[in-house]
């Protein structure tokens, strides 16, 4: 008699289940990223889709690891293509009237699914690091899928990569730390 009942709650279990199991990965489907907004302390306030970002200057990049904050390697991306992540703040303007103010900017990358990253001005924009932030539309000769959403950002001269890995990206937000 219990054989009987719990075949019957598990194949109940089962069928319930199975619709789900049938259908794309909830993750990819629900964080899909279609565009871009630039908001905060900026002139413009900008949405982005990747034709508009093709139109902005390219930072094209080869062979990069992905890698975890403890350092292991996650992937690794052959290729990219996209634009600087400080070339879509110089689009938007940085709303930063006084001589100092730029120095108490911080710029917050965040994804649909709620991950979020920080950059400060200073490394944007003046020291080596801010080259090879990349908001990316292209990886591996080929645009992004369900995997990373349409638009993604990696901090490509971090020494670990992962960290500030941001897939589903759909959202840059300036501001200002402190007065």
């Amino acid at each position: 008699m219990f054989k009987k009942i719990f075949a019957a709650c598990t194949a109940a279990s089962l069928l319930a289940a199975a619709p789900a199991a049938w259908s794309a990965p909830a993750a990819a489907r629900d964080n899909m990223s279609h565009a871009l907004a630039v908001t905060g302390m900026v002139e413009t306030p900008l949405t982005l889709k990747v034709a508009d970002l093709r139109q902005l200057p390219p930072a094209n990049g080869g062979e990069i690891a992905v890698t975890r904050h403890n350092g292991d390697k996650a992937e690794t991306i052959t290729s990219y293509k996209g634009v600087r992540l400080r070339d879509i703040l110089d689009k938007a303007v940085l709303d930063a009237p006084g001589h100092n103010d730029v120095k108490k900017l911080a710029i917050i990358a965040t994804a649909t699914d709620g991950y979020a990253v920080v950059f400060s001005w200073g490394e944007l924009y003046n020291a080596p690091a801010g080259e090879g932030v990349i908001v990316y539309y292209e990886k591996n000769g080929k645009a992004l899928d369900d995997n990373d959403g349409e638009i993604a950002l990696i901090s490509a001269k971090d020494i670990r990569t992962g960290p500030r890995h941001v897939k589903w990206l759909n959202g840059i937000e300036v501001r200002k730390l402190v007065d």
